[in-house]
């Protein structure tokens, strides 16, 4: 399964044509659950898109990965450069041109080569925080 979690994490760096919808099928069943709801292969590749719009220079560091025959748990860095708008729970983040690291752990459940379950958990207050965008006490 380690050659399904490169590909599917190049999918959110790499560009998107006219055949993401495609490439994301190769890799996420239609729809996908995230979090408890469900997304089609467009909602993520939207979702893709909108984290490319948001972030350049977007890269993954793996800090550890646990494999079973059916899921895989993965802890990762995603690095990259605010130069687009943001959009947060607290209202949309103009462009900083900052770097930022944002703490991230995925729970993947595979079934038949394909992603059909996904619960994410993701340190989006303390990339806020590097944005300057909230102030932690």
């Amino acid at each position: 399964m380690s050659v399904l979690l490169d590909r599917l994490l190049q999918l959110w760096i790499e560009p998107l044509g006219d055949d993401a919808e495609v490439r994301f099928a190769g890799v996420y069943a239609d729809p996908v659950r995230v979090n408890g709801g469900m997304l089609t292969l467009a909602d993520m590749v939207a979702r893709a898109r909108a984290l490319q719009a948001t972030y350049s220079d977007i890269a993954f560091e793996v800090v550890d990965r646990v494999e079973t025959a059916d899921k895989i748990v993965v802890g990762f860095r995603m690095h990259g450069r605010q130069t687009g708008p943001m959009a947060t729970p607290i209202g949309t983040l103009a462009p900083t041109g900052k770097l930022v690291e944002n703490r991230v752990t995925d729970i993947l459940t595979v079934a038949d080569g394909l992603v059909t379950d996904i619960w994410v958990v993701s340190d989006d207050l303390g990339a806020l925080a590097r944005l300057d965008a909230v102030r932690l006490a």
